[in-house]
């Protein structure tokens, strides 16, 4: 699996990352099967598919469900392997979610986060987006919140999971890594793409394969991981023989 420098951080990640939003989240998500949480075993089987394949990047959040919490249990004597990229800034009450982006709760969040995943230090801390990118860029000054937590010790890298082109662009210009939504029936974003190669930034790709409703994963992966300056494409599955197709259509 090859492995790109994120930007101009010091963090490895490999081409494919492991998204775990099926971890620990089964409702009001928008994939086209319903589906029942995995056991430890199989997200363990899981977790070894993926280390065997040359990932090293897993995607969580908070409102991911429990996946945080799961993966601090599961990744007990292993965290050396991993690169672990996390949220801040949305809740998930089991119904609705809930966003503050203002320091305290952010903040609180990156502590609650360090805790569940049981680690000293979160490699990757993203804003999870709202849709309103620029005001909770500029008004809530959640980068200046997020460099103060990495200066600390407590991240290594940070920027958002953007729902807007501008969003976008202002996160590429101030933080370490975009994560934006780019496939072949949309490239409303590829501007971001490139500003990021422009500037020597990070790039996460998501929705690749537009949330399990690509009708040809093998193309999706190809385009999306071609896209420039693309750094990691996450791909969230819970089945592994998934997840060696998906690395085997980029091979």
């Amino acid at each position: 699996m090859q492995l790109n420098r994120l930007g101009k951080t010091d963090i490895d990640v490999s081409l494919i990352g492991l998204g775990t939003v099926k971890f620990g989240r089964q409702h009001g998500v928008k994939y086209p099967h319903a589906f029942t949480l995995p056991t430890d075993t199989e997200i363990l089987h899981l977790l070894a598919t993926a280390e065997e394949l040359g990932i090293n990047l897993l995607d969580t959040a908070p409102a991911y469900g429990t996946s945080e919490e799961r993966l601090g249990a599961l990744l007990h004597g292993q965290r050396h392997r991993w690169i672990i990229a996390t949220k801040a800034g949305e809740e998930f009450d089991g119904t609705n979610s809930h966003y503050d982006f203002s320091p305290q709760a952010i903040t609180a969040s990156v502590e609650r986060s360090l805790q569940r995943l049981r680690t000293d230090y979160v490699d990757i801390v993203l804003i999870h987006s709202n849709g309103d990118d620029v005001r909770i860029i500029e008004e809530d000054h959640v980068f200046s919140t997020l460099a103060a937590l990495k200066k600390a010790g407590k991240i290594r890298a940070y920027g958002m999971s953007t729902k807007t082109v501008a969003g976008g662009l202002l996160t590429i210009d101030l933080a370490d890594v975009a994560m934006v939504s780019y496939r072949a029936d949309y490239t409303d974003e590829r501007e971001v793409l490139t500003h990021a190669q422009k500037l020597q930034k990070g790039i996460f790709i998501k929705k690749a394969l537009a949330s399990g409703h690509a009708q040809q994963p093998a193309e999706a992966m190809k385009f999306a991981c071609t896209a420039p300056g693309v750094s990691s494409v996450i791909i969230g599955t819970i089945n592994p023989n998934h997840l060696r197709e998906n690395v085997a259509g980029v091979a």
